[in-house]
């Protein structure tokens, strides 16, 4: 495997930049999401809209941080963490290059 082509750092430095820059601008995460002044659910919907408007991948980033703002300071009633096997997944959208492999043999 190389992990260069399954996971991006760069991903991650942009979207560390831009928690910075929004601490400075917005105050701080413990606050906004920690006592309830921002929806971090609702923030990351309106970035993936905005994601598939424009096609700005800046949007991925944020919402990839209003994600992990939920995980760090949940609103969500049920919010817990449980490992999960495939058999309770989510689910893609869309064939896997492993399913389709499968699926042909």
């Amino acid at each position: 495997m190389n992990f260069k082509e399954e996971y991006s750092e760069k991903f991650d430095e942009l979207r560390k930049n831009r928690v910075k820059t929004s601490f400075y601008k917005y105050g701080s995460a413990k606050e906004n999401f920690g006592k309830g002044y921002v929806d971090a659910l609702g923030s990351l919907e309106k970035c993936l809209a905005k994601y598939r408007e424009t096609g700005n991948t800046e949007y991925l980033l944020d919402a990839g941080n209003y994600a992990m703002f939920e995980y760090m300071y949940p609103q969500h009633e049920k919010a817990h963490f449980r490992a999960t096997d495939s058999s309770e997944s989510a689910g893609i959208v869309g064939l896997s290059v492993g399913e389709a492999r499968r699926f042909a043999e």
